[in-house]
């Protein structure tokens, strides 16, 4: 991957930056987003969620946009776009070689 030198996503990391295509979001929006759109079969502790946001900022994939009090909210950045980007297209590309075998 160009933006992201650590090979694939994992399910958890794909939703969290998914969470961030349309709105920026803090980390209980995070979950919730995650949550409806997996309709529960993946779930963000808050250890994972944490440490998922400290390294997307560290990668620099997302950026935090505001604080108040303890709730931080994040955006997604151009170079975490390219990431999940690329991530979509791998994923689409492993489903039509399973199907291909499928036939």
């Amino acid at each position: 991957m160009a933006g992201r030198e650590k090979g694939p996503l994992t399910e958890p990391m794909y939703y969290v930056l998914m969470s961030f295509l349309r709105r920026e979001r803090c980390g209980t929006e995070i979950t919730g987003f995650v949550e409806e759109k997996t309709q529960g079969r993946v779930k963000l502790g808050p250890g994972t969620l944490y440490t998922l946001l400290a390294k997307f900022q560290e990668e620099g994939l997302i950026a935090e946009t505001g604080v108040d009090g303890r709730k931080r909210t994040y955006r997604i950045t151009d170079k975490g776009l390219a990431v999940f980007q690329e991530e979509l297209e791998r994923l689409r590309a492993c489903v039509t070689d399973g199907e291909e075998e499928r036939q």
